[in-house]
């Protein structure tokens, strides 16, 4: 009966030491991949939490709902009157957005949701996993987020326009052709970084 037991403890022993070194090796075989998803999940977790803190803390009657949506709703408003339309921009009294007015037709709320702040975490998150040196990673986050956020103004106010002349083709402006446009220029930004830092490490 010992023996049993002696054979049982070794078996258990041996198969414990193998999945030690098939953990090890998997680590080892994929570490750059596992510590991009940690690092990644991370960031955009500590950025996001951080956000959400600016939203509970940040809301305001001067700049309703919040400062950052009131600057979009403000600088969309602008960039549509350039382009020859009456715009107004006004606070939602039922809800936090900014009503959307042009040429007197209520055509949008601006939530927060449109300030484009989450892809912005969602494009940092990225950039900080394929972190490369201090500086060229902060200047490429720096330069990169001032581009979504101005595109993301020029997206919005061509979406409203859109909308206010082609009323039937909503679904399609709202619901595909602009997002692809916000989330396309993301992507494209990660793979200039991505090929940028694979290119260092060729180098190197």
């Amino acid at each position: 009966m010992s023996n049993i037991f002696v054979e049982t403890d070794v078996l258990i022993c041996n198969n414990y030491v193998l999945i030690c070194d098939t953990m090890r090796e998997l680590f080892g075989k994929y570490k750059s991949v596992i510590r991009f998803i940690l690092t990644f999940l991370g960031s955009y977790f500590l950025l996001a939490l951080v956000y959400q803190g600016y939203l509970k803390f940040g809301a305001s009657d001067v700049y309703y709902p919040d400062y950052i949506t009131h600057l979009v709703a403000q600088q969309s408003e602008a960039v549509i009157n350039a382009f020859g339309y009456e715009s107004v921009v006004e606070p939602h009294p039922d809800e936090a957005s900014m009503k959307l007015y042009i040429n007197g037709n209520y055509l949008a709320r601006v939530v927060e949701g449109c300030n484009a702040i989450s892809v912005m975490i969602l494009f940092v998150a990225f950039i900080i996993a394929f972190f490369d040196t201090w500086k060229s990673t902060l200047l490429y986050i720096l330069a990169g987020t001032a581009l979504i956020y101005g595109l993301n103004i020029f997206r919005i106010a061509f979406l409203c326009i859109g909308i206010f002349e082609y009323p039937e083709q909503y679904h399609l402006l709202h619901g595909i052709l602009f997002p692809l446009v916000i989330y396309g220029i993301v992507f494209l930004l990660w793979l200039v970084w991505v090929n940028r830092f694979s290119r260092k490490k060729v180098n190197t």
